[in-house]
């Protein structure tokens, strides 16, 4: 037993001597191994908030917070330090009596039972080196230990550490660590919170207190003995603190499926208008303000996910949402698919045939701002044929002639047609180039959507602006500010407005989006807000009845946006089978769950803007009497009367059959009562009224005809 110990001391005096002179032999050649500063630089998490401050979501390869020594209290590096390299501060970068104790006890184990490495060395084989066990990476890992302590301060190093170290849970730094296992920053973490966080970094998986809180524990434990050991905390300290629980207040930040689209699009216009690849956000621990609105982003998503929305037979159609803040152009909410995969289809930029979505756009704005045309000017209203183009009404029906007003509201294809035929096709894509709808088409049949290419859903969101905006354009937007990890402000958006139409065209094209969906084609559904937009349907034809896209494009005084239906690849085994009132009903619901102030806004007419009166609506004559009377122009007279219309618009036109002839007596304003003065008793002649529209000159139905026979009942 003696000549063991005999033996094992003799080791112990060879190996350090050893050791001893292969430190020396560092030493000398240390100075000449350079440090890749580069590497030095760790990846940070770039964090997502909203323009409130509040945080949405985290963007990270490794999920990590810098945070500067300054910001760590002196009982959470203790920890650290007596745990892992109690010398820290009295090495040079290497302890050689921590590794002769190491090789001592080892030996005396017949095992490896204790590491040697310092601080220092951990940081540079986390940094520099890679996993393999061989002399020439240790030898590598001290000299590399060695120039850092003379480059840095153990300050700087300290930190660069507790930066870097893995903590479990996808958690990296000390600063993140805390945020997870205890919801709060380094700042404020207690004593004991921090000599749990110091045991981590030895075995994350097997001592973490969400998944071993006992383990956790008792690792905790050592780490207070062993800084009560070192002198940084009382053995009264050190006992109380052990009689604490496990007090662990998980924060996992979950990637939020319903944010996916969202977060693509911030990448895709960071790099796009800022110069940042992907890689670099992930990594650059940057602050991303964005104009997302959190609710009605999920409300969005839930609406894709819910069958209910879409047509019985179609549950596995597509769809895709996007919703914009009408003041600035930010966007609030972006859905690019119901099973959308990061970086892959999104719907959102993806083209499609608008149908009559696109008539607003196309040919009725347009035509206002020409000026030779307004709400209540007449359409014709025929089945006609331009060249190899005959354009169709979808119910085979056609008045002859139509209102603007009535053509938007019924979403009536043949007047639309006509009114582009006389505004030319060249002034439309000019306007549509303006709006930033650059389409390639040439022919009548963008009127109805018709394109070669189509439009995206963003797209007509940002056209559909200009209505809600008085007239101006606006480019929608991702990332409201951007700042770099030391809080410097990168870039911000920009919200300049450019002015398309005038604010009078604007509004008039508000009123007549509202009254299709007060009582047009988007009355399915119900809403709580004031709502003016438009339907866009596209028949597939493969099948008749089929459905290839289906749209609703609108806004609130607030809030525009659109929502598509359909499938990416339209076929005879799969088309829609509903139109456009689901995509409809599907917007309302989720308009519904805006919060004030994005909600029961009314619509504000521009003061420079003058107000469109409803349409004149013409009712139905169905009592007209005509009364026998003494006096008048002659011996007797005729009195005719009739229910009349509140409408002050209305006028009359009287009229006088005799013998199968139409003669016109009269026109009638502000009355609904007639007198014909001079009556023959011996002829027999019926009379009739029209209603007419004063705004539009138009004749309504002619009323029931009432005959003026002589009656003996004068009362002679």
């Amino acid at each position: 037993m003696l000549l063991k110990r005999i033996s094992i001391a003799i080791i112990f005096v060879l190996s350090t001597v050893l050791i001893g002179l292969v430190g020396y032999l560092i030493i000398l050649l240390a100075g000449n191994f350079a440090i890749d500063n580069e590497k030095l630089v760790m990846s940070a998490t770039t964090s997502l908030v909203d323009e409130e401050g509040e945080l949405l979501t985290k963007l990270y390869i490794e999920n990590r917070e810098i945070v500067s020594i300054d910001d760590i209290p002196d009982h959470v590096e203790q920890a650290f330090v007596a745990i892992e390299d109690a010398r820290f501060y009295e090495h040079q970068g290497i302890d050689f009596r921590a590794i002769g104790r190491a090789v001592y006890r080892d030996i005396l184990a017949g095992a490896k039972v204790e590491g040697g490495s310092t601080i220092t060395q951990q940081l540079a084989k986390n940094v520099f080196l890679s996993n393999e066990k061989t002399w020439l990476r240790k030898t590598k890992e001290v000299m590399i230990a060695m120039n850092l302590e003379r480059k840095y301060s153990k300050d700087e190093i300290l930190e660069m550490y507790l930066n870097r170290i893995y903590f479990g849970h996808g958690a990296y730094g000390v600063q993140a660590a805390s945020k997870l296992y205890f919801n709060k920053p380094v700042s404020e973490l207690t004593v004991d919170e921090g000599a749990l966080l110091a045991g981590l970094p030895k075995a994350p998986n097997s001592y973490s207190p969400i998944s071993n809180p006992e383990r956790s524990k008792q690792r905790r434990d050592v780490v207070l003995s062993v800084m009560e050991q070192r002198g940084y905390i009382t053995a009264e300290e050190s006992v109380r603190y052990k009689g604490r629980t496990i007090a662990v207040d998980h924060n996992k930040i979950t990637e939020n499926e319903a944010f996916l689209t969202y977060i693509d699009m911030v990448l895709e216009e960071a790099e796009r208008k800022y110069q940042l690849s992907s890689q670099e956000v992930l990594s650059g621990g940057y602050k991303i303000v964005v104009p997302m609105n959190q609710k009605l982003q999920q409300s969005a998503f839930e609406r894709l996910q819910n069958d209910d929305y879409f047509p019985d037979g179609n549950e596995g159609a597509e769809a895709a949402a996007v919703f914009m803040d009408v003041e600035t152009g930010g966007v609030l909410a972006a859905q690019g698919g119901r099973e959308y995969v990061r970086r892959g289809l999104n719907r959102v930029e993806s083209k499609r045939q608008p149908g009559s979505a696109f008539k607003p756009l196309a040919v009725f704005a347009p035509a206002l701002e020409e000026g030779d045309y307004g709400p209540y000017s007449m359409l014709r209203d025929e089945p006609l044929t331009y060249g190899d183009y005959s354009p169709r009404n979808l119910n085979g029906e056609y008045s002859g002639q139509i209102t603007m007003y009535d053509a938007i509201t019924n979403s009536t294809n043949a007047p639309a047609v006509w009114l582009l035929n006389e505004l030319g096709v060249k002034e439309s894509t000019r306007f549509l180039e303006h709006l930033g709808l650059d389409i390639p088409d040439k022919g009548l049949s963008i009127a109805l959507g018709g394109l070669e290419e189509g439009v995206t859903p963003l797209e007509m969101a940002k056209a559909y602006r200009v209505f809600a905006g008085n007239g101006k354009v606006v480019d929608p937007y991702f990332i409201s500010e951007i700042y770099d990890r030391n809080g410097e402000l990168v870039g911000r958006a920009n919200q300049t407005e450019t002015e398309v139409i005038s604010p009078q065209t604007a509004w008039y094209m508000t009123r007549m989006l509202e009254s299709v969906v007060k009582e047009g084609t988007a009355r399915s559904g119900n809403v709580e807000t004031p709502l003016a937009g438009k339907t866009g349907t596209t028949t597939f034809p493969g099948v008749e009845g089929g459905t290839m896209d289906a749209w609703f494009v609108g806004y609130t005084p607030t809030v525009v946006g659109s929502v598509w239906m359909g499938y990416d690849t339209t076929t005879t085994d799969q088309y829609l089978l509903g139109g456009s009132s689901y995509p409809t009903v599907m917007m309302k619901d989720i308009i519904n769950d805006l919060d004030d102030p994005l909600k029961n806004v009314a619509f504000k007419k521009p003061d420079q803007a003058e107000e469109l009166l409803p349409p004149v609506r013409l009712a139905q004559i169905e009592d007209l009497s005509a009364k026998l009377q003494m006096g008048g122009g002659g011996l007797m007279s005729v009195e005719l009367d009739w229910t009349g219309s509140d409408d002050e618009r209305v006028y009359y036109h009287v009229y006088e059959i005799y013998k199968g002839e139409r003669e016109r007596l009269a026109t009638v304003r502000g009355n609904s009562e007639y007198i014909v003065s001079r009556f023959n008793p011996f002829s027999t002649k019926q009379y009739e009224v029209t209603p007419v529209d004063s705004v539009t000159n138009q004749e309504g139905d002619p009323s029931n005809r009432a005959e003026a026979e002589f009656n003996f009942g004068f009362g002679f």
